[in-house]
């Protein structure tokens, strides 16, 4: 039986994205607490800050942008995944880029999956309310 309920960030500099994440979020009544960074490099700091906090990484799903200022989605992956703290993180990349080259690039790197913000409300209520169930059945390391 799970102990620690996963946390969601959002790792996202398109405030406008955001606020439909957040917004679908409350639509589905999910509850998990969740912290937004505007970049991969914010992104880093919180997560070392909440090792520091804890002792250790609580669970967190992590949805990802691949385009973003000062360190980007597929930069942000090699540094997690190179990390012995952080290589277990599940993330999730939420993009624009359909292009074949970052798909392919996000999956060598061990995502999760790889979702493209089409239809923003739709997408992201498609794919939020998918993450919630996730976030319910599946065990993650603690």
């Amino acid at each position: 039986m799970k102990t620690t309920a996963a946390k969601f960030l959002i790792v996202d500099d398109d405030k406008v994205s955001v606020m439909a994440m957040q917004r679908a979020m409350r639509k589905l009544k999910i509850v998990n607490e969740t912290a937004v960074c505007h970049d991969g490099q914010h992104a880093l700091e919180f997560l070392a800050e909440e090792i520091k906090r804890h002792g250790r990484l609580p669970p967190y799903i992590i949805t990802l942008d691949l385009n973003m200022p000062r360190m980007g989605g597929l930069e942000f992956l090699e540094v997690v995944r190179a990390d012995p703290a952080l290589e277990r993180m599940v993330v999730f990349v939420f993009t624009t880029s359909d292009m074949p080259t970052d798909v392919q690039s996000a999956y060598s790197k061990n995502v999760a999956g790889y979702i493209v913000k089409e239809n923003p409300s739709e997408t992201f209520a498609n794919a939020l309310d998918m993450l919630n169930a996730y976030a319910r059945i599946v065990e993650l390391p603690c």
